[in-house]
């Protein structure tokens, strides 16, 4: 992950990063518990996973995404991240763990989900800082806002 340009410090790319771990967080313990065959868990875990997805790409497209494809050099790069967007989410509503090709789905399905975060953190994210002007980003908070009503950015720095 890129640590030099400086966006990692900027309030709403920080918390996009934050939900960014949770996610992969619980994606990871969801299949731990598969092989633990703690089913249970496990789908508490994706349910956990999915809520936050849900909220983290409301913010994402209403905002920041919303935003920046009306630049034409970035529309087709988040076209691409918003179809990936509604791939896992089709996934993962009708997912079902216990099913064997399911859980090898989610296994496949979290590895996608690590390179689609590359491709948000190392590539948008840092354009976001030359592409974006100051009401383009205060747009882009209050799509974040709107989508995490009892939620509040974590401050710079």
């Amino acid at each position: 992950m890129c640590h030099y340009c400086g966006c990692r410090e900027i309030p709403l790319i920080k918390e996009f990063i934050a939900e960014h771990e949770a996610v992969t967080n619980a994606a990871g313990d969801a299949l731990r518990a598969l092989d633990a065959g703690d089913l249970t868990r496990a789908r508490a875990l994706v349910a956990e996973m999915t809520a936050v997805l849900l909220a983290h790409w409301k913010g994402e497209e209403d905002g920041l995404f919303a935003v920046m494809e009306q630049d034409p050099e970035y529309a087709p790069y988040i076209a691409a991240l918003v179809g990936e967007h509604r791939e896992l989410a089709a996934f993962l509503a009708g997912a079902d763990v216990a099913d064997p090709a399911d859980a090898e789905a989610l296994r496949r399905a979290v590895e996608e989900l690590h390179h689609h975060i590359a491709k948000e953190e190392d590539g948008l994210f840092p354009a976001s800082l030359t592409a974006l002007t100051g009401d383009d980003w205060d747009r882009s908070i209050e799509a974040w806002r709107a989508a995490h009503p009892d939620g509040d950015l974590r401050p710079a720095g």
